[in-house]
């Protein structure tokens, strides 16, 4: 059986570098991030093999793996390399790409999840619990669990543990801003 070889591209790490400081040509594949990361269990591709991946511009197999999707977001890669790559904020960063530029996820419902989560975040300026899961279930179809969720929430309704409304922060303006680069650095492609 016959392999393709697969070319590096080089200007992708420094198309990935302009998104922000992610420190990937640092990295010297000590393995910290993935030995240590509590999610690789369920990664079909672990952190520092994305980096070289990342380094060897290998943009289609990045955007396409499960990896970025599993990716809990903890930190702990991050916390634990010795030469300070920005592995989560990089996991991030791919999501984000994977999304504006179309590409079908692995894992569809944490796509769903990912993206309810940063809208109901856009509209209040913080996480409302009471929003996220009722929007997360009707976008996955998941409208027969619903029920079953409600008896949930009126149980803690009656705890005063679970909010009507959402608070509104006096940043939220600030927080849109913070989430709007990404959204604009795609639409400007």
């Amino acid at each position: 059986m016959q392999q393709t070889a697969v070319v590096p591209d080089f200007s992708f790490l420094d198309e990935i570098e302009a998104f922000g400081s992610f420190n990937l040509s640092e990295c010297f594949q000590c393995r910290k991030c993935s030995n240590g990361c509590p999610a690789s269990f369920a990664m079909d591709l672990y952190p520092d093999q994305l980096i070289r991946l990342a380094i060897l511009g290998q943009k289609e197999q990045l955007l396409s793996c499960r990896t970025i999707w599993v990716c809990a977001s903890c930190q702990t890669c991050t916390t634990r390399c010795p030469n300070s790559v920005r592995i989560a904020q990089f996991m991030d960063f791919l999501k984000e790409l994977a999304l504006r530029e179309g590409v079908v996820s692995p894992q569809p419902d944490i796509t769903i999840l990912h993206q309810t989560f940063l809208d109901n975040v856009r509209l209040t300026g913080r996480i409302f619990e009471g929003g996220l899961l009722p929007v997360y279930l009707m976008r996955t179809g998941q409208l027969n669990t619903l029920k079953e969720q409600l008896r949930v929430g009126v149980k803690l309704l009656k705890r005063k543990r679970l909010p009507l409304l959402p608070k509104i922060i006096q940043g939220k303006k600030e927080v849109r801003e913070i989430l709007s680069p990404a959204q604009k650095a795609g639409t400007e492609r």
